[in-house]
């Protein structure tokens, strides 16, 4: 009887890297920005426009939590390929064309659209209290609003005829 010999391939030498797939070129893009911390997203908010500072708009994203995001808080691999303010206020922030890259944590985001939601609830229940206010002359009846997304088109018609 012939021996047979098994050959153990070791893992470690195999990489991801070899059967990843190639990603497909795309036009580059001047706002690309490194992926958000955990917990965090990313927005370009706007430092100045038309050559003259806008700091009310940068101070305002600030009251709202937003944080302006330094070059050094970039992964390493980012922080030969983003661009930093040079001179100012703003110097070592990531900036690019008078906008700069600022992060708030995604709890904070939430809070402000529950926010937001309940004012337009708020908002929507007053209009329908007014209209109901104006609707009190018995011959000019309005239903109240049902606010529906639904709509169809086509489909069966009631035909008929009478």
């Amino acid at each position: 009887m012939s021996e047979v010999k098994f050959t153990k391939s070791n893992r470690a030498g195999e990489s991801r890297e070899k059967a990843a797939r190639r990603k497909p070129w795309a036009p580059p893009s001047r706002l690309d920005a490194p992926p958000p911390p955990e917990g965090y997203k990313y927005r370009w908010i706007r430092a100045e426009i038309q050559g003259h500072d806008d700091k009310q708009n940068i101070y305002s994203k600030i009251r709202e939590g937003y944080e302006l995001v330094r070059l050094e808080e970039l992964p390493e691999e980012f922080q030969a390929t983003m661009p930093a303010v040079d001179e100012g206020r703003n110097k070592g922030v990531v900036g690019i064309g008078g906008l700069l890259l600022a992060k708030i944590p995604l709890e904070t985001i939430e809070e402000r659209n529950a926010h937001y939601r309940s004012r337009t609830r708020d908002q929507l229940a007053a209009v329908d209290n007014d209209l109901m206010k104006e609707n009190a002359h018995s011959s000019m009846r309005i239903n109240k609003a049902e606010r529906n997304s639904r709509v169809s088109f086509g489909g069966p018609r009631n035909t008929s005829e009478s």
